[in-house]
This record gives structure tokens, sequence and C-alpha cells, in this order.
């Protein structure tokens, strides 16, 4: 299991994400439609003014149940340790059982 620490730092970076997500978006926009080379260095550092936390290249996926950031599966937001305990306990509907 993570440490609550690490889960509420990564919630912490969702949020922040979400928050400027629409200012990154839009200032990205602008720089492909602008020509001139000074107007797109000062769209850059517009882009560089939100916190670094909210850049969507922080965020890590994390395991819904232990919070653990590796070897997660997308389709369940599980690991596979717990994917594999899930299954064998018929909690998911549609997966197969295989002893690996």
């Amino acid at each position: 299991m993570a440490s609550k620490a690490l889960i509420q730092r990564e919630k912490k970076r969702q949020k922040l994400h979400q928050k400027y997500h629409l200012i990154r978006q839009s200032s990205k926009k602008e720089i492909s439609k602008v020509p001139s080379l000074s107007e797109k260095w000062e769209i850059y550092r517009k882009l560089q003014s939100p916190p670094r936390n909210s850049a969507a290249t922080r965020l890590h996926r994390r395991c819904f149940v232990t919070g653990r950031p590796r070897a997660n599966y997308r389709d369940f937001g599980l690991s596979g340790y717990i994917l594999r305990e899930m299954v064998h306990a018929c909690l998911l509907p549609g997966a197969t059982r295989s002893s690996w």
C-alpha cells in the first residue's frame, strides 16, 4: 500500500491539472497561429507561469484500491496483483482466470 502522503500529492496534482488545463491548451493553440518569433516567446513565458505540477506529464496513474503506482491496467484502474485477486474472487465480470 502506498503512503497516504503520496496518494494525496497525486490528488493535488490532478486538481492543479484540471485548474490550468484550459490555460495551457489555449496558449498552445496560440503558438501555432502566431507567425512572429517574438510573440511566440511571450506565449512560451505565459506557458511557464502555471505551477509545474499542473502539467499533464506530472500525473501518474495509481491503483484505485492500494495506490500502487506500478503495473496498472487502464481498463480496470487496478494493479496487477489486486486485479488477479478480484478475478479469482469472481468480482470482475467478463474477466477469465488464469494461474500465472
